[in-house]
């Protein structure tokens, strides 16, 4: 699994924005974003660095975060 810090997040609409971004890079099996935490965690065998990618392309900031 691979855990994510998200910035700029502020509703429904942006979750939804990001977990689909996850959703479509190559590998990821799931993505569950939390607007409380401000966290993605996705799971399969993605490219971290092409899901900060894919955050960042819809306008947001990502980070990968300790565990």
């Amino acid at each position: 699994m691979i855990r994510l810090k998200i910035d700029g997040m502020t509703c429904g609409h942006c979750v939804q924005h990001v977990k689909t971004a996850l959703m479509d890079v190559p590998g990821v099996q799931g993505a569950d974003v939390d607007l409380k935490t401000a966290t993605a965690q996705v799971t399969g065998l993605a490219d971290p660095s092409a899901l900060i990618a894919a955050v960042e392309e819809e306008g947001y900031k990502a980070s990968l975060e300790a565990l």
